[in-house]
């Protein structure tokens, strides 16, 4: 079976996050442009595209305290603001993709996961399957979610993959940021991790640090506790946080060279 690789396109890298609101449309067509240079070097290459919210379903997540949970009218009305926001932004990512020659099809969240107390517990993969074995790029993405506990919540990409790779198995998870890795001394950025297991990450838990500019969602710390806990469950898999702002990266990344700090089970 061809490998499947799961990229994920951080917010922080595809939009300003100190800006409410602002893409980085260069970067979103820098990006795309490498995608497609990696499928086309390597066709047999299965890949699954997944991206932040950044500074568009964060910045109205901030005001409305949705991913805590929804409780009343001006809550819901907060829930479809940060849907139409997470929308905006998957609409620029989508162009770029089109525009860089990419067959690719979005798979809101909103309009089919379920989740409860913040965690999904249901969404059908049978058309993501479908749209890879026909060699579509499906791209999902950071968005709002009806929660089963909480009414309605918000689910990360992180959160999105976590469930995806229990189902569809991918051999590797990439996680395109600003960061080079994960730094044992944020925000001081002297000494990066190159590799984080299980065991070795306690040591160094202290000094990940969070993130810069709005996100509802936790951070690097988060981040690195999902691909851990993922890891663990699917023996095999590696993950690798990177930085996607380093000219060529992705499309090196996708190409199989480490870029960043990889994460990977005991």
């Amino acid at each position: 079976m061809p490998e499947l690789v799961f990229l994920k396109l951080g917010g922080s890298l595809i939009t300003d996050k100190t800006r409410p609101y602002t893409p980085r449309l260069d970067k979103l067509a820098d990006l795309a442009g490498q995608i497609a240079s990696a499928l086309s070097a390597d066709p047999g290459l299965r890949l699954l595209v997944g991206h932040g919210s950044g500074s568009f379903g964060h910045t109205a997540a901030q005001q409305y305290g949705t991913r805590q949970g929804v409780r009343d009218a001006r809550g819901w009305r907060g829930f479809s603001e940060v849907a139409d926001r997470a929308r905006e932004l998957n609409d620029f990512v989508m162009h770029a993709l089109h525009m860089a020659g990419i067959p690719s099809m979005s798979f809101p969240p909103s309009a089919a996961a379920i989740a409860s107390n913040g965690q999904v517990t249901l969404w059908e993969s049978t058309p993501i399957r479908m749209a890879l074995a026909n060699k579509i790029l499906p791209v999902v993405y950071g968005d709002v979610a009806f929660d089963e506990v909480r009414g309605g919540t918000i689910l990360s990409t992180e959160d999105l993959f976590a469930h995806l790779a229990r189902t569809l198995l991918p051999q590797r998870i990439l996680l395109a940021g600003l960061e080079e890795g994960v730094w044992a001394d944020f925000p001081a950025r002297t000494r990066r991790v190159e590799e984080i297991t299980p065991a070795s990450f306690r040591e160094i838990q202290a000094g990940v640090g969070k993130a810069a500019g709005a996100d509802v969602t936790g951070g690097m710390e988060s981040k690195v506790k999902q691909m851990l806990d993922l890891v663990d469950q699917l023996p095999g898999m590696t993950a690798e946080i990177f930085s996607g702002e380093t000219a060529g990266s992705v499309a090196r990344a996708l190409g199989g060279t480490q870029m960043g700090t990889l994460v990977r089970g005991d």
